[in-house]
C-alpha cells in the first residue's frame, strides 16, 4: 500500500471516529482533501483510493490540475482560497464549490460568468470567526446580510458558512468559535436561506469542529504530507 493511500485511509478513519465520538451519524461529515501545492499525480492516486472532493487555494495552479485531471468526470473541486477579481472566470467555469465568499462584488462577477449550462455554483460565506486581521472573511455580524444578497444572484446557491478557527488556542475557545458558527447557520435559516453546510475544521481541530456541527472538514497535510511553499504569485 502506498503512503498516500495509507494516509488517506487513516484520515477517513479519524473522521468516522470523530463522528462516533460526537454522536453523529456515520458519513454525516464530508472530507475535503486539500491538495494545494501537490501535483496532479498525487490527486489522481488519492482519487483512486476513493476520494472525490478536493480543495484548492491557488487558482492558476488549480486550473492546470483541472486540465491534467479532466478524465476524472466525477471529481469535485472546492475552491477554499480568497479569489482575486481577475481569477473569478476560472472559478465560475471550473469549480463546483466556493467556500470563501466574503465580498458581494466577487459573487456578482462569478454569477455573471457562470455558464448557464452548468448547475449553480455551491457557495459558503466565509466568516472571520477568530477576528484575526491576517484572515479573510466577514465579521460574524455581517454574515447573514451578505448571504441574503448573494442568495439573490442567479447561477449561485448559498449553502452555508465557512471559517478558519484560531490556531494554538484551547479547546474551550475552539468550541466557542465553532459554536458561534453553528448559531450563525441557524440565523441564515431563520432569514429564509436554506443552508445546511458548516465548512470548518482542519487536522488540528477537526474533532472539535465535528462535535460542534461541521458538515465539511478540510484536511491536507495529513493526507498528502508536509507542504513546501515557494513564492506564490497569487493568493488564490
Amino acid at each position: 500500500m502506498s503512503v498516500l493511500k495509507r494516509n488517506y485511509q487513516t484520515v477517513c478513519a479519524a473522521v468516522r471516529q470523530a463522528e462516533a465520538a460526537a454522536g453523529r451519524e456515520e458519513d454525516s461529515v464530508r472530507l475535503i482533501a486539500v491538495s494545494k501545492t501537490f501535483p496532479a499525480e498525487d490527486i489522481r492516486e488519492v482519487y483512486a483510493a476513493g476520494q472525490r472532493d478536493f480543495g484548492e487555494n491557488y487558482i492558476q495552479e488549480w486550473y492546470g490540475k483541472t486540465e491534467a485531471l479532466a478524465d476524472l468526470p466525477d471529481i469535485v473541486w472546492h475552491v477554499i482560497g480568497d479569489v482575486q477579481s481577475n481569477k473569478t472566470k476560472f472559478v465560475a467555469e471550473r469549480a463546483h464549490w466556493l467556500h470563501t465568499v466574503s465580498r458581494l462584488k466577487t459573487a456578482q462577477r462569478i454569477s455573471a460568468q457562470r455558464p448557464s449550462a452548468m448547475p449553480p455554483l455551491q457557495v459558503c460565506i466565509e466568516v472571520n470567526i477568530a477576528a484575526e486581521s491576517a484572515k479573510h472573511g466577514v465579521v460574524p455580524e455581517e454574515a447573514v446580510g451578505l448571504a441574503k444578497e448573494v442568495a439573490k444572484l442567479p447561477n449561485i446557491q448559498v449553502r452555508g458558512l465557512m471559517c478558519v478557527a484560531a490556531a494554538e488556542v484551547g479547546e474551550a475557545e475552539l468550541a466557542r468559535q465553532f459554536g458561534r458558527m453553528k448559531s450563525l447557520l441557524a440565523d441564515l435559516n431563520a432569514a429564509g436561506i436554506e443552508a445546511d453546510v458548516l465548512s470548518m475544521g482542519m487536522s488540528a481541530d477537526m474533532s472539535t469542529a465535528v462535535r460542534c456541527g461541521a458538515t465539511h472538514v478540510r484536511i491536507g497535510s495529513a493526507i498528502f504530507g508536509n507542504r513546501t511553499y515557494g513564492e506564490p504569485s497569487e493568493t488564490a
